[in-house]
């Protein structure tokens, strides 16, 4: 995964190597609200495209029982993580690794853990990816473990509001091949896992998938 798009609200840099996302600290809370009441209480949390590294923190510091990885695939985007860590990272935070979870296999070197976290990827990567990223979910899952997927989705292949058809297109139009997936597409693409689906503000949804005992 290679590609550098136009999203309207991209990472801003701070004056050291942080940067910062404004979707970061708006679904922040969201986000946390759900993995406070179903996440594992102890074990180790592969998180995905971590992005600035805003998240891992956060959910780092309300969760000091998890061992918390971040990883992402791209250079800044990792350094962004590490200069949040040596900040305010508490000890439960690891230094970030590199992952490209597009890529198939992935889950042969990553796993297994007791949870997964991926936030706001599969509408930027094509279909192809999303299934690596899926099918790897699954397989990195220890048994009993689960998965948390967050994002803007399709229903019954239509945007649920003028805004994400807005956003969908734009993407589309940035890259044919990438766009909002259909939540029923990405839930087909978790078995053998068992996913229940809550809805979360401004049209979002958190997949919570858990790996058979």
């Amino acid at each position: 995964m290679s590609r550098k798009l136009t999203l309207p609200d991209a990472p801003k840099p701070m004056p050291d190597r942080r940067m910062s996302a404004p979707s970061a600290l708006r679904n922040a809370w969201p986000i946390l609200e759900v993995l406070e009441a179903h996440a594992p209480q102890t074990g180790r949390v592969l998180e995905i495209a971590a992005g600035t590294g805003e998240h891992a923190v956060r959910f780092a510091k309300a969760m000091r029982g998890l061992d918390w990885q971040p990883t992402d695939v791209d250079p800044e985007r990792l350094a962004s993580i590490d200069a949040w860590r040596i900040a305010e990272g508490p000890a439960n935070l690891f230094t970030p690794i590199a992952l490209d979870a597009t890529q198939p296999g992935w889950a042969a070197t990553h796993g297994p853990v007791e949870m997964i976290l991926l936030v706001n990827l599969l509408h930027l990567i094509s279909s192809p990816e999303a299934e690596a990223v899926l099918s790897g979910i699954a397989a990195a899952l220890a048994p009993g473990g689960v998965a948390f997927v967050y994002g803007p989705f399709l229903r019954d292949g239509q945007a649920t509001s003028q805004g994400d058809a807005s956003f969908h297109a734009s993407l589309q139009a940035q890259d044919p091949e990438i766009g909002y997936k259909d939540v029923a597409w990405v839930k087909a693409r978790l078995a053998p896992l068992s996913v229940s689906i809550l809805e979360r503000p401004a049209n979002n949804l958190m997949l919570i998938a858990r790996a058979p005992v």
